[in-house]
C-alpha cells in the first residue's frame, strides 16, 4: 500500500506520516525542501521523540521522499498508483499542491480504476473539501465527472502540538504524547482504510469545534493575556494566576456552548478541558507567547477561535465576558516582529477599535459582543 504525504515538516513526519507508516503503508513524503528529501532517501527512517519526562523515542520507517517541485513526472506516477494521499502543508499551501494532484489524477484515470482518498490534515475547517475545490478548478467538466465517483475527499480534524525545536539530526522530531485525528467516514470513496490512531466519525462538526474552541481558543487566550503581562512563554502564562483565570473562564464559556450544542456531557467536556490546560503546562512543549499570538488578523476573524464562539454564545443568550476580554487583548497585540500585528495596529490607528471590530471581526455596532469588547478596551 502506498501513502503519498504532502509536507515533510515536523507535523508531517511526527504525526501523520508516523501513523501511516505504523499502519503498514509505504510512505512517500512530497516536499520542496531538498535537504529533508535527500536525508529521507539516504536514511530511509527517522526518530520521533515524545515531549514528556520519559522522552520515549520511536524509529519510523521505511520511508522515502520526492521533491514535489522538481520531480513532477515521478510525482504524477505516485498519485496514479497511490492508495491514499494526505497533506500537512498549511492551509495557504493547499492551492499550490492542487495543480500537481490534478495532473496526477488525470494520469490515474488512464491506468488505475481503484478508489483513492485524499485527506487534508490541516488546522482548518473543511480542509479536504477546500482542496477538492482547488483541484476541480484545474480539471475540465469531463475530468471532474470521471473522478467524482472514485476519488473521495474526507474532511478531518487534527490536533497535536509540535514545539519549536532544533536537533543535530535533521529528521528527528519531538511531539507531544497527546494527539487526535478524526476523519469523516461518510466521505470515503470505496473501503474505509484501517489507520492506527484515527477516530472515524459520522459527524465531524463536534470534533472540529471542540478542538477549535478549546485548544485554539485556550492557546490564543493564554498568548494574548500573557503578552499583556509581559510573559515570555505559554508555560509562564498558564502558571500566572490572573492569566490562568482568564483562560479557564474562556474555556468555561466555550464549554457551555459545546455541551449545549453537541452530545458531550458536562463531565466529559470538563475532563477534556483539564487535559488541554495540562498540555499548556507541559514544560517540554513550552512555546513563546509571541509565536502563539502571531497572525492576530486571522485569529480575530468572525469564524475563528475568539469571535466565533463568542457570537455563538450571544446567540444562545449568554454573555461571553472572558472571550470578549480575549478579543480586546488580541486587538492590543502590538508585536513589531509580526507583520499582521503591525497591520492591525495601523488599522486601529486609522479606523479605531470600532472600525476593526466591524471590518475584521464582522461585528456591527449594535451587536452585544461589540459593546462588550469596547467595554473591556475602555476599562
Amino acid at each position: 500500500m502506498i501513502a503519498l504525504h504532502f509536507g515533510a515538516g515536523n507535523i508531517g513526519r511526527g504525526f501523520i506520516g508516523a501513523l501511516l507508516c505504523k499502519s503498514g503503508y509505504d510512505v512517500v513524503f512530497a516536499d520542496v525542501n531538498d535537504a529533508v528529501i535527500n536525508e529521507l532517501n539516504d536514511k530511509g527512517r527517522y526518530t520521533v521523540e515524545l515531549a514528556d519526562a520519559g522522552r520515549k523515542q520511536e524509529t519510523i520507517g521505511p520511508v522515502r521522499g520526492i521533491n514535489s517541485a522538481t520531480q513532477l513526472d515521478e510525482l504524477y506516477d505516485l498519485i496514479a498508483k497511490a492508495d491514499l494521499v494526505t497533506t500537512a502543508v498549511g492551509p495557504a499551501v493547499l492551492k499550490l499542491i492542487a495543480e500537481p494532484i490534478a495532473e496526477g489524477l488525470k494520469r490515474r484515470m488512464k491506468i488505475n480504476t481503484q478508489p483513492l482518498n485524499i485527506i487534508a490534515c490541516e488546522n482548518m475547517i473543511g480542509g479536504s473539501a477546500h482542496l477538492r475545490e482547488e483541484i476541480f478548478a484545474r480539471l475540465t467538466e469531463t475530468e471532474r465527472a470521471a473522478i467524482s465517483d472514485s476519488v473521495g475527499f474526507p474532511n478531518s480534524a487534527v490536533d497535536r502540538i509540535v514545539p519549536i525545536q532544533h536537533h543535530d539530526d535533521l529528521l528527528k522530531v519531538t511531539v507531544e504524547p497527546f494527539f487526535e485525528w478524526a476523519v469523516d467516514q461518510t466521505e470515503f470513496a470505496g473501503k474505509v482504510p484501517n489507520i492506527e490512531g484515527v477516530t472515524y466519525v459520522t459527524d465531524l462538526a463536534p470534533f472540529i469545534e471542540r478542538k477549535l474552541f478549546t485548544v485554539n481558543t485556550g492557546h490564543a487566550m493564554a498568548a494574548y493575556a500573557g503578552y499583556k503581562k509581559g510573559l515570555k512563554t505559554i508555560k509562564d502564562a498558564i502558571h500566572h494566576p490572573e492569566v490562568r483565570q482568564t483562560v479557564a473562564g474562556a474555556l468555561e464559556e466555550t464549554g457551555r456552548y459545546l455541551v449545549q450544542t453537541y452530545d458531550f456531557t458536562q463531565e466529559e467536556h470538563r475532563a477534556y478541558m483539564t487535559k488541554i490546560i495540562g498540555r499548556f503546562e507541559n514544560e517540554c512543549l513550552s512555546d513563546d507567547v509571541t509565536r502563539v499570538a502571531r497572525s492576530p488578523l486571522r485569529k480575530l476573524g468572525k469564524d475563528d477561535r475568539l469571535v466565533s464562539p463568542a457570537r455563538k454564545l450571544c446567540d444562545l443568550g449568554f454573555e461571553p465576558v472572558r472571550l470578549a476580554e480575549g478579543i480586546s487583548l488580541a486587538l492590543q497585540f502590538d508585536c513589531a516582529d509580526d507583520p499582521e500585528a503591525v497591520q492591525l495596529q495601523s488599522m486601529i490607528a486609522e479606523k479605531g477599535y470600532e472600525g476593526v471590530l466591524r471590518d475584521v471581526c464582522g461585528l456591527e455596532e449594535d451587536h452585544s459582543l461589540f459593546k462588550l469588547v469596547i467595554s473591556h478596551l475602555k476599562a
